[in-house]
């Protein structure tokens, strides 16, 4: 948690920081917009970034004037000017001793690197972000990490969500517009959408992972969290060992369905994640509709969330 809060206190000076290559301020004035006195708020920043606010500011402007010498058709003195500089002179001042080379001479060499040297990895990412590194607190999570926690983390929430109404609005039907196949039924109830994704789950389970398939219909909040913790961790066992022994092209036989069909693995993992993420979006919407809102749904609100 004193982590989570930290790097959120981070992004937002480094927000702050950002706002100010548009929006010129003084140090007394960026410290108000982060709601901090000049004192904490240059404190903070130099702990943090292990630069003071001016020179981090200056640098992302300088960087962002070399990509736009690079590749605007700018003059000098214009992107000096946007830079935050009064003058050509004190620009290419600046820029010499930052880069080594007069503005004229680096716009001449079209492959010369824009970033300068950063003891914090924050740079200047074109058109007009940031790019910024991942942090020794963030353990390494690829794509598949990624889409895999988030599904089962928010099919969670999704059934904690589903808890808090009456039983009787589990199991009224709920119009889909425009219709879909994502679920067995044209018109749903919260109950089976639930019971859908977590049916996903359990099947391709057993196909991906070749033993028979018995349908578990306990379809109560309490069954479903069962079933949901049992196939959630199979199932993303399985993903991540196919990873693992890259096998993502290998061909398996289906034989859950009838009759029995040939897949990748790779086919079979895109499959079961993309049609759950409408199912997930779908439900979501349903139980918004209902007075329940599901926090989360975009996995980068997610990321944000438990990073």
């Amino acid at each position: 948690m004193a982590a989570a809060l930290a790097t959120d206190r981070l992004l937002a000076l480094i927000d702050v920081l950002v706002e100010s290559v548009e929006r010129p301020a003084r140090g007394a004035e960026l410290a108000r917009r982060a709601h901090f006195s000049r004192f904490h708020f240059d404190r903070l920043v130099a702990a943090a970034l292990h630069e003071s606010p001016a020179a981090f500011r200056r640098r992302l402007l300088l960087e962002r004037a070399a990509y736009e010498l690079r590749t605007a058709g700018g003059s000098v003195l214009e992107i000096a000017f946007d830079a935050g500089y009064g003058s050509a002179e004190a620009f290419a001042r600046a820029f010499r001793r930052a880069f080594g080379v007069a503005p004229t001479e680096y716009r001449a060499s079209r492959d010369a690197e824009f970033r300068l040297p950063a003891p914090n990895g924050v740079h200047f990412h074109p058109p007009g972000g940031l790019l910024a590194p991942a942090g020794e607190r963030s353990e390494p999570m690829d794509l598949t990490d990624r889409m895999l926690e988030h599904d089962l983390w928010l099919t969670e929430r999704l059934i904690d969500a589903a808890e808090r109404l009456p039983d009787g609005a589990l199991d009224e039907p709920n119009t889909v517009t425009p219709p879909t196949p994502a679920f067995f039924d044209e018109s749903p109830t919260i109950r089976s959408m639930l019971g859908r994704l977590v049916f996903t789950k359990e099947m391709w389970s057993a196909a991906i992972g070749g033993y028979a398939f018995v349908e578990d219909e306990d379809a109560s909040i309490e069954g479903l969290r069962r079933r949901l913790e049992s196939s959630g961790r199979e199932f993303g066992r399985l993903v991540r060992e196919i990873r693992e022994r890259g096998e993502w092209d290998t061909v398996f036989v289906d034989a859950t369905c009838e009759p029995p069909e040939s897949f990748t693995y790779g086919g079979a993992v895109a499959h079961a994640l993309t049609w759950n993420a409408q199912r997930r979006l779908i439900l979501a919407l349903v139980l918004e509709q209902r007075g329940v809102e599901v926090e989360g749904v975009d996995p980068l609100g997610w990321e944000r969330r438990v990073a």
